[in-house]
């Protein structure tokens, strides 16, 4: 992937890296395989405000994105293509009798390369198959928690997980937080790390380009009143105290997962490095 750095001739332009969407070939979706998204503002189905910072934006279509990588048989990549709605890109399969899919677009996948999903397939980029399969140490992507369910796990720009062990029911994956973690060894997953992986090295350069989005300006709980949240009040520009959330949850260091979450066991190591209590 490439970015662009723009020239200041504005002030919005002074700070923006953007993409340089090197990669991407065309910026028409395939008609058949989008649909309406409705925006709601934050809003739910009572009209009541119950995500705040929300609203306006630019319209999107969703692309139908084909997750469980089910079809069989060799496929042409058509076109790489920008998504609104993920950070990665994606690409365009077209079969042997003209049916299309999107999929998730691997780094380096490139148009006119074929891929292709099933068992007996070669574990080689943009495949599909089972990591019971798959050599040891294939970086892969789209990986299924529960086989047939379609992939759940590294589905965003950059992100991998490695296959690093395999046992009779469970593979052993090093996931992208650096988490050791089992997963049922017949589900699938692709091979490859997912496209457009200097997405986190872009900056907006000015707060338009986030309206845009439709994200809209986030309040200091400091800046609020004590009734509004609990970091707000004192005098002057007083600190907040112990950082924490609008209904009062700290921020930092309070442990939020579930105790004897059902995949704990699954779980070998944490991303801290700490093994779990089993």
């Amino acid at each position: 992937m490439a970015l662009k750095k723009f020239k200041p001739i504005t002030a919005g332009t002074r700070w923006r890296i953007g993409n340089a969407y090197a990669e991407v070939t065309t910026n028409v979706p395939e008609k058949t395989l989008v649909e309406p998204k409705p925006r709601t503002g934050g809003r739910n189905s009572s009209g009541h405000l119950s995500m705040r910072y929300r609203g306006g934006g630019h319209k999107k279509k969703y692309r139908l994105i084909d997750f469980k990588r089910n079809k069989t048989g060799l496929a042409e990549v058509v076109s790489i293509e920008y998504d609104p709605n993920r950070t990665a890109f994606i690409a365009l399969l077209q079969y042997a009798y003209g049916e299309k899919r999107y999929i998730l677009a691997p780094q380096g996948l490139q148009v006119g390369a074929k891929v292709e999903s099933g068992k007996d397939v070669a574990p080689e980029l943009g495949n599909a198959l089972p990591m019971r399969n798959m050599p040891l140490g294939t970086n892969i992507h789209n990986i299924e928690i529960q086989p047939g369910q379609g992939g759940k796990l590294a589905r965003s720009a950059g992100s991998s997980a490695q296959l690093t062990n395999k046992e009779d029911r469970y593979a052993i994956l090093k996931m992208p937080s650096g988490e050791l973690r089992k997963v049922l060894i017949d589900g699938y997953a692709t091979v490859g790390v997912v496209s457009n992986s200097d997405h986190s090295l872009q900056s907006m350069g000015k707060a338009g380009r986030n309206r845009w989005k439709g994200i809209k300006p986030r309040n200091r709980g400091v800046a609020m009143n004590p009734v509004d949240h609990p970091m707000g009040g004192g005098e002057g520009k007083a600190s907040g105290g112990q950082p924490r959330s609008r209904n009062g949850q700290y921020s930092r260091g309070l442990k939020t997962r579930t105790k004897g979450k059902a995949s704990d066991k699954l779980i070998i190591q944490r991303k801290n490095g700490s093994k779990i209590a089993k």
